[in-house]
Parts: C-alpha cells; structure tokens; sequence
C-alpha cells in the first residue's frame, strides 16, 4: 500500500505527464480555488465507464508501468 506522500508524488507525475507542467499547475490551482466537491465530480464530471472497461484500461496502463513506457 502506498503512502499518501507517494500517491501525491504519482498524481503529480501523472498530471505533468498529461497536460504538462504548466497546465497542470492551472488545474491545482483551480481545484484549490474553486469549492471542489469531489463526489460531485465524480457523479457527473467523468464519462460513464463499466466496472470491465475500467479494469481493461487499468490493466492496460499497468503494463506500461512495468515495461518502462
């Protein structure tokens, strides 16, 4: 299990690897400004995506991670 410190320093990456340093500080900003319901979000911010194709595209990611992509 990771510690909270390392999924931080993983969604950070993550961020900067999708949008780029820039935009990704854009989007911490916003969510530190904005009131920021994550259940909210959640419900309603994400396309919808069943329980098989979320696992598929995890699994899918999961790979890269191990083969160094």
């Amino acid at each position: 299990m990771k510690t909270d410190a390392e999924i931080r320093q993983t969604g950070l990456e993550a961020l900067v690897k999708a949008l780029g340093p820039v935009e990704a500080e854009r989007f911490i900003a916003s969510i530190s400004r904005d009131r920021f319901d994550y259940t909210e979000w959640r419900r309603h911010g994400l396309p919808p995506a069943d329980l098989s194709m979320l696992s598929a595209q995890a699994e899918k990611y999961s790979q890269t991670l191990s083969s160094g992509e």
